[in-house]
């Protein structure tokens, strides 16, 4: 196994940051296109949202397969396969016209961000990391994700004022290729027992799909997903939407802002900004305490923190008040939820276990993306989608109490 004594810093760990940072930017900061796009060709929201929603369910299918690439033929392959697709699902939605374009070509971007996302990130991190720093690790890299999300949208938006949309896409495209730089630094020890690395893959996976913790653990994730792609993707123009005019100093709870537009872009970078300090503390709890009660914990957190904002009067201030309660629970799910994985059934095929549960927040993620849309469309608002999310918040909340923490005893093949 690895070796204790072993630094948190590596080169593996600054690579994958950075892989995941620019990855994460990017696709942070498509809410924000939602209201240029559907204004050009005067389509309805659901029509943009559908591919949102299309990129997240692809993303969810692409995991688990880009984590079996990675482990059969290699992380950097995986990554650079993952970054040509994503570039140019940027480059060819640059062109699209039709919504069904727009969604077709969804699907490339989506299985872009599987390739350079947490489950090939992770497990590389995850393998590279001392049993001591694992914990600590998964949640570094985590918050690399949630620094993305802090530059992505007001990147996008800055972008915006010079040039339009569809060349905005071109130059994500050629960000994108950038992380091909740091290709080199990702060598990834490959860390497992004897045990593990003579049990197969096929073995592995009908021991955890038997196991109920791996079930709960799969369910249990659907929420945090459904919550983060709703958020994501229709947060800009919900506040647009439901927030009074500005004021005309256009300062909004400290925060220089001129137009509610600009708000919905601060509001997603202020979550990236607490998303930080939330993943790094969940990474540093995972190692003392039982990541089952902490994963219930936040996402009680979370739905305590949805039903009031959505109760209380809307304004900027309450805006950027949920953006850092609800940023200090985002993305604080996957270092835990990817320790437990490694912990219960070991670091060989993480990737692979770890991207079928990511599969569960991605088909979440499609739901709440797509639901946006649907249910604005029909209702002219987003309250029963924010219901649905208290609801789901709930039952994960309540889900993750039976886990079984427990190292999965591995049988030699």
């Amino acid at each position: 196994m690895s070796d204790k004594s072993s630094p948190l810093i590596t080169p593996v760990l600054i690579g994958g940051c950075i892989i995941l940072l620019i990855g994460f930017a990017i696709r942070a900061s498509y809410g924000v296109f939602q209201i240029p796009i559907a204004d050009e060709f005067g389509w309805p929201r659901a029509e943009f949202s559908m591919a949102i929603a299309i990129q997240n369910l692809a993303w969810g299918v692409g995991q688990p397969i880009f984590g079996a690439i990675a482990e059969r033929f290699g992380d950097r392959r995986a990554i650079i396969l993952g970054a040509l697709m994503y570039a140019a699902g940027l480059i060819l939605s640059s062109f699209a016209v039709t919504p069904i374009a727009h969604q077709f070509w969804s699907i490339l971007v989506g299985f872009g961000i599987a390739g350079t996302g947490f489950g090939v990130i992770l497990a590389i991190v995850g393998r590279a990391a001392s049993d001591e720093n694992r914990s600590m690790a998964l949640g570094v890299a985590t918050a690399a994700g949630s620094a993305g999300q802090i530059v992505g949208p007001p990147a996008a938006e800055f972008l915006l004022g010079y040039m339009n949309w569809s060349s905005v896409f071109l130059v994500f495209a050629a960000v994108v290729l950038g992380v091909l730089i740091v290709i080199p630094m990702i060598r990834s020890p490959q860390v497992a027992s004897r045990v593990e690395l003579e049990e197969s893959m096929g073995e592995i996976l009908r021991r955890a799909f038997r196991d109920p913790s791996y079930t709960l653990i799969f369910l249990g994730f659907f929420s945090c997903g459904y919550q983060l792609g709703f958020i994501t993707a229709h947060f800009p123009a919900f506040i647009a939407e439901v927030c009074g005019p500005i004021d005309p100093a256009g300062v909004i709870a400290g925060i220089g802002v001129t137009s509610t537009s600009a708000l919905g872009a601060v509001a997603i970078a202020v979550i990236g900004a607490a998303n930080i300090v939330g993943t790094l503390s969940a990474g540093w709890l995972g190692k003392r305490y039982t990541k089952k009660y902490l994963l219930s914990g936040i996402y009680l957190g979370r739905t305590i923190a949805a039903a009031l904002f959505i109760m209380m009067p809307m304004t900027p201030t309450s805006v950027i008040l949920f953006s850092v309660v609800m940023g200090s629970l985002w993305l604080a799910t996957v270092p835990l939820t990817s320790g437990l994985v490694a912990h219960i059934y070991g670091l060989r095929y993480m990737g692979t276990l770890y991207g079928i549960v990511f599969f569960s927040h991605q088909l979440g993620s499609f739901l709440g993306v797509w639901l946006g849309g649907e249910l604005y469309d029909l209702y002219g608002n987003y309250n029963a989608v924010w219901w649905i999310g208290v609801g789901v918040g709930a039952f994960s909340a309540i889900v993750h109490l039976p886990v079984r923490e427990k190292r999965m005893e591995l049988v030699p093949a």
